[in-house]
Formats: C-alpha cells, structure tokens, sequence
C-alpha cells in the first residue's frame, strides 16, 4: 500500500516502514477505504531536502515536518463538511498521493513535546494521509473536523491526544 524511498538513512533505524503501514491502515480503516486498494508514495528525508520541497510547493523556504500531495482535490466545499470520497482508476486503484516527511524536524519536534519519536511519526503520518483524502486545517471547521479524526485514530491504536501539546503541523 505504502512505497517508502528513503533519502535520509535515520529513517531505517526508526522502522518507518511499519510505522507508516500501521498509521495509514488504521487512518483507512476508519474511513471505510480499502487499503489493499491504495496506493501512496512516502518520501522519508532530512530538513534540507523538505525545505526545498517547502520552497517549490507552497513558497515557504523552511524545514516543516511532513508535506502531502494528494492525487485529486477532494475538499469539502462548505467547511467542516466530509471530502468526497476518492475514485478508483480502470483497475480498481485508488492512488491517493504522496507524502514527505523530516528526520531532523520531526525529531526535535517529538523530544520538545516529550513524546516518543514513534508516536509523532504515527501522528504526522495519520496527517498526511487525512490531507490526501481530502481533509485539511486552513478553515476552523475543517481543523476541528481534522483533529478529532486524528485523535480517534491515534486512540485506536494506543496512542495519546497529539493536541495536548500541541506542535505545527503542516
């Protein structure tokens, strides 16, 4: 379901690999979408290589922890309202996007919010692949919507409230 290339080495280490299998599964499971049925490229690198990305996709030169490009705009139109829900190709695949994410912001992200570094990858993945599927945080509704989908996830498997402390996510 998920093809991760790994561009920063430290990745490996962190067992990324099952981290985001488990994250995206259980992000669709609770959606009701087949992940036997998706497909999602994961790019795990370091500060530099995101903030390039940063700067080319959304004009923002700086680190972040995790940036996300859905393959269709599924967007509610009115805010806080449910995305629509994506299309399979001719062959049945629902190819959602791709998602970035950084070694070096997501771990200092994790140790100044006193979490374990497992647990705040799980979260930024969760993340990203709720903004594949259409969701986002620009409008209040639509934050509100977001978060409390991330809470009951990372509930589901175990893991704390991430707005406790809460960090910036892109």
């Amino acid at each position: 379901m998920i093809e991760t290339v790994i561009e920063d080495p430290r990745w490996a280490a962190a067992d990324l690999e099952q981290l985001a299998d488990t994250a995206a599964a259980a992000t669709l499971a609770h959606l009701g979408i087949d992940a036997e049925a998706c497909e999602v490229t994961l790019l795990a690198c370091d500060d530099a290589r995101i903030a390039e990305l940063n700067a080319d996709f959304r004009g923002k030169p700086q680190p972040t922890n995790v940036l996300s490009w859905p393959e269709a705009e599924l967007a509610a139109p009115q805010p806080g309202g449910p995305p629509a829900r994506p299309e399979p190709d001719g062959t049945g695949t629902l190819s959602l996007g791709d998602i970035a994410i950084a070694y070096d912001t997501c771990a200092r992200e994790a140790v100044a919010a006193g979490k374990p570094f497992s647990d705040h990858v799980t979260h930024l993945i969760v993340h990203g692949m709720l903004h594949l599927l259409g969701y986002d945080h620009i409008r209040d509704a639509d934050a509100t919507l977001m978060e409390g989908l991330e809470v009951t996830i990372l509930g589901r498997l175990g893991l704390t409230d991430p707005y406790t402390d809460v960090t910036d996510e892109s």
